[in-house]
């Protein structure tokens, strides 16, 4: 705000009117005799007394009018500062409802987030639910093509076992005939029937003859048949199998009497120490 000044009051009138009653209490002094009556010095005290006042009243109503411009500018310093308090109140009150509005947002906002996370939690546990019973399902479902892999599978070793056992049979036969072409073109379809087998993984073999007989690695026809202490093995009747490195069936075989073992071994080393000597 520009500065203000309080008018300036003319101060000559004044002076004259002063000097006009110093003049007039002059005047009084000289035409009155000495000692002054109560008339003359009445009014030579008034004269002075109205001189002084005067002189001094400019001073006076500038003094007033230099405080009255005081007061005004600080009435006017004090309605700025209760404008500008009402301003800052305004704009306090504005940052309030701008905070309350923020407050119910964020408000809203932690709600709605919250919503969604149990939205999330209660899908993820839907998904899990519908994700287990999914895999039980195809673990249901995977368990019983397995159980019917296994089972054809069993069903076709058991076939080609069966098939394996008519070719031995038959190989079996042709050697009995005696026939030398005859044995000879078995034993090529029996190598032949072996060797696509061996591809698969199931192997036949036999027992030899004269070993010892072992349950474990042995059967006879009649499960029920104990054999006596060391009887040996006269030939084998049907092979046996391992599939894959597993033992699937033991050979079947026909066993010797313990006393036919013995003049057998008696036979072979008789032979054996003949042809020695020879």
């Amino acid at each position: 705000m520009a500065d203000r000044n309080a008018p300036k009051l003319s101060k000559w009138p004044f002076y004259l009117g002063d000097a006009l009653l110093l003049g007039v209490a002059a005047w009084i002094v000289r035409q009155s005799h000495s000692p002054l009556g109560p008339w003359p010095l009445f009014f030579l005290v008034t004269c002075a007394i109205v001189g002084a006042w005067v002189s001094v009243t400019p001073f006076l109503v500038e003094y007033r009018a230099t405080l009255k411009f005081a007061e005004a500018d600080s009435l006017t310093t004090v309605v700025k500062q209760i404008n500008d308090l009402r301003a800052f109140t305004n704009q306090i009150s504005f940052a309030t409802a701008q905070w309350q509005l923020v407050q119910e947002q964020a408000g809203n906002t932690v709600k709605t987030a919250r919503e969604i996370g149990e939205r999330i939690t209660a899908e993820a546990q839907a998904f899990s639910e519908f994700m287990r019973k999914a895999n039980d399902v195809e673990k249901a479902h995977l368990r019983l093509e397995t159980d019917k892999l296994r089972r054809a599978e069993q069903d076709w070793l058991q076939a080609i076992v069966r098939l394996l056992d008519h070719v031995y049979a038959l190989h079996q036969a042709g050697l009995h005939s005696g026939q030398p072409v005859l044995i000879e073109q078995l034993g090529n379809f029996q190598s032949a029937c072996r060797d696509a087998t061996r591809r698969l993984g199931l192997v036949p073999f036999e027992a030899k003859p004269d070993e010892p007989f072992n349950d474990t690695s042995h059967q006879l026809a009649d499960p029920e048949t104990k054999p006596q202490v060391g009887a040996c093995v006269a030939e084998t009747i049907a092979t046996g199998y391992t599939f894959r490195g597993q033992l699937l069936r033991p050979p079947l075989v026909s066993i010797k009497p313990p006393a036919e073992s013995a003049l057998d071994t008696d036979a072979q080393l008789l032979f054996g120490q003949g042809t020695l000597s020879s």
